[in-house]
């Protein structure tokens, strides 16, 4: 496949056929779940889609309104998107999308997957960590500091435990991480919505950690696919700090999934604290990147600002 020999057809929200969609999310190699329809629905309502052959190739268009200007953007608590492909995602066509996408839209800042590589683009830390050892060779890389922290973890004698509803972990996510997410009220309520959808669809799943009284000390909001499971958001109370349980809250989620054959994808981070913390656990960095064009009339920058 050659760079300049694909059709790509730009197709409005009413015209994608989601069964395909999902279908090519599925089988591409680089499937995540921030590209299957529900999640996309719920998190960017109305979004487009530039599809190539029968939906060989796609691409999701997230774009919004403002003053009249139409301009691509990454939902809320999506970290990667970009191009998708039943075949060896190909990095020849990837700026064929880039460029269809820049005939339509003058401002995109958008985030790629880790298969969308592109020389010059930014490139942002996500740490992944393989499930499919048993839980004792994945604990025998983790790292010195950590073993440690688990035995102090060990006094407290905290519980993990399953929940059967969202909504308090993820009102819990936004009280404590509110001012350096970025996110609004409103993409937290999309975030509800689908987590509710996807828990019943099976696809996704809380975890607490409580004390022995029955006090919550840490949570985390996890989506999961035939791939990966997601770190989402995970929240670990003043108490829990103290106790260290966002250490036990991780050991305790690969002991649960170690040998499933699945990728514990952290989410992040280009935090060097958060990062390292990842690192522990022996997770490796799959980077993603960042693209962006900005070819608004001068006078229409600042707004950008």
């Amino acid at each position: 496949m050659h760079a300049g020999s694909l059709h790509i057809n730009y197709v409005a929200h009413q015209d994608i056929d989601k069964a395909k969609w999902d279908a090519t999310i599925e089988q591409s190699p680089n499937g995540l779940i921030y590209a299957s329809s529900a999640f996309l629905d719920n998190m960017s309502p109305g979004w487009d889609a530039l599809v190539a052959g029968d939906y060989d190739f796609i691409f999701p268009v997230t774009w919004r309104s403002k003053m009249g200007i139409k301009y691509v953007c990454q939902p809320a608590f999506t970290q990667q998107l970009g191009m998708f492909s039943k075949k060896e995602t190909s990095a020849e066509v990837l700026p064929d999308f880039l460029i269809r996408l820049s005939t339509r839209f003058r401002l995109i800042e958008i985030f790629l997957n880790y298969q969308n590589v592109m020389g010059d683009n930014v490139a942002h830390h996500n740490f992944i960590l393989p499930l499919t050892p048993s839980y004792e060779i994945i604990a025998s890389s983790y790292k010195q500091d950590l073993m440690k922290n688990l035995k102090r973890c060990a006094k407290y004698d905290m519980r993990y435990r399953p929940a059967d509803t969202a909504t308090p972990a993820i009102q819990l996510f936004q009280e404590t991480y509110q001012q350096r997410m970025g996110a609004k009220a409103d993409d937290y309520k999309k975030f509800d919505s689908c987590i509710q959808q996807l828990m019943q669809q099976g696809r996704a799943f809380v975890r607490n950690v409580i004390s022995p009284g029955g006090e919550l000390l840490a949570c985390g909001v996890f989506a999961k696919d035939q791939r990966r499971i997601y770190n989402l958001a995970s929240t670990t109370l003043p108490n829990g700090r103290m106790m260290e349980a966002n250490h036990f809250l991780f050991d305790q989620l690969i002991r649960e999934f170690a040998g499933s054959g699945l990728i514990l994808d952290f989410e992040g981070s280009d935090q060097p604290g958060i990062a390292r913390f990842y690192q522990k656990f022996g997770a490796i960095d799959q980077p993603y990147y960042f693209f962006k064009t900005n070819r608004l009339p001068a006078i229409l920058r600042w707004w950008k600002r």
